[in-house]
C-alpha cells in the first residue's frame, strides 16, 4: 500500500490539503457526529485506469468526506462494489482498497489461452509486429470467438472479487444489504443540525444484450435470479466489467418466467419487465450481459433529483478525456472504435447538456491521455503513477469546488422543494 500512499508526492498533496484548508473546507449540508460531511459519488469505467479512481476517494476521505450513495460502471462498479461492502456508511474505506489493489496481480484477470493473452500485452505494451501475431493467430482468435463470444472467460476477475468480499463477510446480496443497513446518526447543518433518516443508493450498470435493456443492480437482481438476496454480489460487478469480446459475456440462466410474457395491461407494480426495464416481450431462457459502459458508462444521473436544492452534492469522477478531441474516420476499425465511443459517451453526455449545473460536480481525470486502459499488466510504477493522477485531480477539484455557489445555481435553475 505505501507504493501508493507513502510517496513524497502523496505526502506533498496532504500539505496541500492542509495549507488550503480543504480538510475544513464546506462540501456539503449533510455531517454526522465526527465532523464528516456526505456526498453521493458516481464512478466512470475505464479498464485499469480505475486505479486512479482509487487516488481520488482517498484524498476526499483525507478532507473528512464520506460517501453516501454510489454508482457506477465497468471499472467505477468495481470501486463502487468495494466501497459498499468493506465498510459501513460512514466508516472510512480508500485504505482497505488501496491496500487491495497494492497487493493484486491484475494480470490474473486476463485469463484466456496463453496465445492471446500474449497478444493483449504485445498490444498493450506497444510491441512491434503486433499486426503479424494477429494474423499468425486469426484462426485460434476466430474459433475463441465463435465459441465463446470474447478471449478472456472473465473467471480470475470474479474469483477475485469474491474473495474480496469474503474476507468482509459478504458472499450474498442479504450481506450486502445488512452492512448498507449499518448507517450513523446523520445531520443536516441547513435545518439547524436535524437529524435525518434516508437509505443509501447503489447503483451498478450493466447492459442485458438478450432483452436490449440497460440493468441497474441490484434493483433489477430479481429478473434474473429467483432468489437474488443469495446471489454474490460480485456478479453484478462481472456483468457490468464485461468488455465486448475481451471478455466473455456475463451469461445468467434459468430466468425466472422464462417462456412466458408479461400482460400489457398487467400493473406495474405486480410486472418486472415492465416496471424494471420496460420489455414486454417473450422473458428468455438466458440472458448475455456485456459491459454496462455501452449504454450508460457515466451514471451521473443516478441520483438526479430534478427540483429543489440537494442536501449533499452528487460528485462524479471521470476517467476518460471526454469530447475534447474528434474522431479521424480512415479505416474500418477506427470507425468502429468511433461508434463504439459514441454509444458509451451520448447518454450520459445529453443528461449534462439538460443538466449543466452537474459540470461543477466533476472531476476530470482524463487517465487514457497517458495510460491504456487494457494494460493489466501495467507495473507497480505505473499504477503508482495513476493513484498519484487521480488524488492530483481530487485536490484540483476540491480547491475550485464552491458548495454555496453550486446551491444557489440550483435554487435559480431547479425552484421547488427536494
Amino acid at each position: 500500500m505505501k507504493n501508493f500512499t507513502g510517496t513524497p508526492s502523496i505526502n506533498r498533496l496532504l500539505d496541500q490539503i492542509v495549507k488550503k484548508g480543504l480538510d475544513r473546507k464546506i462540501y456539503s449540508d449533510i455531517t454526522d457526529q465526527a465532523g464528516n460531511q456526505y456526498v453521493d459519488l458516481v464512478q466512470e469505467g475505464g479498464g485499469v485506469l480505475g486505479i486512479a479512481l482509487a487516488g481520488y476517494a482517498w484524498i476526499l476521505e483525507q478532507c473528512g468526506i464520506r460517501f453516501f450513495s454510489l454508482a457506477g460502471t465497468s471499472a467505477g462498479a468495481i470501486n463502487t462494489l468495494l466501497m459498499a461492502s468493506l465498510a459501513p456508511v460512514g466508516e472510512p474505506v480508500s485504505e482497505k482498497i488501496t491496500g487491495i489493489f497494492g497487493r493484486t496481480d491484475l494480470s490474473v484477470f486476463v485469463d484466456g489461452h496463453p496465445r492471446i493473452t500474449g497478444l493483449i500485452r504485445r498490444y498493450t505494451e506497444g510491441r512491434p509486429f503486433f499486426k503479424f501475431f494477429v494474423f499468425l493467430n486469426s484462426f485460434r482468435i476466430w474459433r475463441v470467438l465463435r465459441r465463446h463470444l470474447g478471449l478472456n472467460p472473465g473467471t480470475g476477475f470474479e474469483m477475485w472479487l469474491e474473495e474480496c468480499l469474503r474476507d468482509a463477510g459478504i458472499e450474498t446480496l442479504s450481506d450486502l444489504r445488512k452492512i448498507r443497513g449499518r448507517i450513523p446518526v446523520l445531520y443536516d447543518r441547513g435545518n439547524d443540525n436535524a437529524e435525518i433518516s434516508r437509505v443509501p443508493g447503489l447503483q451498478i450498470i450493466a447492459s442485458d444484450i438478450t432483452t436490449k435493456s440497460k440493468i441497474v443492480f441490484p434493483e433489477m437482481a430479481e429478473l434474473y435470479w429467483k432468489d437474488p438476496e443469495q446471489v454474490n454480489p460480485a456478479g453484478f460487478v462481472r456483468a457490468s466489467m464485461s468488455i465486448p469480446y475481451f471478455f466473455y459475456p456475463y451469461r445468467v440462466d434459468n430466468i425466472p418466467g422464462a417462456g412466458k410474457r408479461e400482460e400489457r395491461r398487467q400493473p406495474g407494480s405486480s410486472s418486472g419487465w415492465k416496471r424494471h426495464a420496460g420489455y414486454y416481450g417473450e422473458i428468455p431462457e438466458t440472458v448475455y450481459f456485456v459491459d454496462g459502459g455501452l449504454l450508460s458508462n457515466f451514471p451521473i444521473n443516478a441520483f438526479h433529483i430534478s427540483t429543489g436544492i440537494p442536501k449533499k452534492p452528487t460528485f462524479g469522477v471521470k476517467l476518460s478525456a471526454w469530447r475534447k478531441s474528434y474522431s479521424k474516420i480512415t479505416t474500418p476499425g477506427n470507425m468502429t472504435a468511433a461508434m463504439v465511443a459514441t454509444m458509451r459517451q451520448l447518454h450520459d453526455y445529453d443528461f449534462l447538456v439538460r443538466n449543466p449545473d452537474y459540470n461543477r460536480l466533476i472531476c476530470h481525470i482524463d487517465a487514457d491521455t497517458g495510460y491504456n486502459w487494457l494494460d493489466f499488466g501495467m507495473d507497480a510504477e505505473t499504477q503508482s503513477a495513476l493513484f498519484l493522477l487521480g488524488a492530483e485531480k481530487a485536490v484540483q477539484f476540491l480547491e475550485k469546488f464552491d458548495w454555496q455557489e453550486y446551491k444557489e445555481i440550483r435554487k435559480n435553475r431547479h425552484p421547488g422543494p427536494v
